[in-house]
């Protein structure tokens, strides 16, 4: 299966994401300029490599997806977040939260895939009202959070860091519930992990996801601070 080499001039081209080799690669090169990445989500495609490598995009077949209607919290974080130990806040620290994040320790990886060049692009993405970060603060301290990027009514998580017991985990359940309120269909976890597991996310064959996707994304995005409640508007 050939790998595609995207266009400098055509930002919105990628090629279709079936045609991922076994690994999930779509495509290589290319830039993260705010509208390349957008139309990547789009496409259900996501960029993901390490330091010193060209940017390779992505589009795994199984994608590993969690719906608002099947979040699972177990009864110990359930009692944590009853205590109210964390205030979770959206979108007040994202540049801290995406730094914290690229800080984490990744099993069987001596780095990160979070390079500057991606913390950058998504700070811009950001300020720009269409990736986001969620929260969880304890006497007035960041503890924990997560980030990731809105459109429609699908949220694509990038990561998460906790310096504190349970923090991520307050800040996730959190988000999936407002999720759930503000109609979200799915959340993209992109692939397997444990952790996310135990929250009910599941694998989906890409067909399925791609289709889930194109229905989400004809629901108006939330775009903005949601800080400031972030009004649906068209993206």
């Amino acid at each position: 299966m050939p790998i595609y080499l995207l266009s400098d001039e055509h930002p919105e081209l990628f090629p279709p994401p079936e045609r991922a080799d076994k690994s999930g690669i779509v495509a290589v090169g290319g830039d993260l300029r705010p509208e390349r990445l957008l139309a990547a989500y789009a496409r259900g495609i996501f960029p993901w490599y390490s330091e010193g490598d060209p940017i390779l995009w992505h589009s795994p077949d199984p994608r590993f997806v969690l719906t608002p209607d099947m979040l699972h919290a177990g009864r110990s974080l359930r009692k944590a977040m009853a205590r109210g130990v964390y205030e979770v806040r959206y979108d007040t620290a994202f540049r801290r939260v995406i730094t914290e994040c690229s800080r984490v320790p990744r099993p069987g990886q001596s780095g990160t895939w979070i390079t500057d060049e991606m913390m950058e692009a998504y700070v811009t993405l950001h300020e720009a009202g269409f990736a986001h970060s969620v929260e969880a603060w304890a006497e007035g301290e960041l503890k924990g959070g997560l980030y990731g990027v809105s459109l429609g009514a699908a949220f694509f998580g990038e990561s998460m860091f906790a310096l504190a017991p349970d923090a991520s985990k307050v800040a996730f359940v959190t988000s999936v519930e407002r999720f759930r309120d503000w109609g979200f269909q799915l959340i993209d976890c992109q692939v397997e992990t444990e952790h996310l597991a135990r929250f009910g996310a599941v694998n989906w064959p890409r067909k399925r996801f791609l289709a889930a996707l194109a229905k989400a994304l004809k629901e108006p995005t939330r775009r903005g601070k949601w800080t400031e409640g972030a009004a649906a508007s068209p993206a």
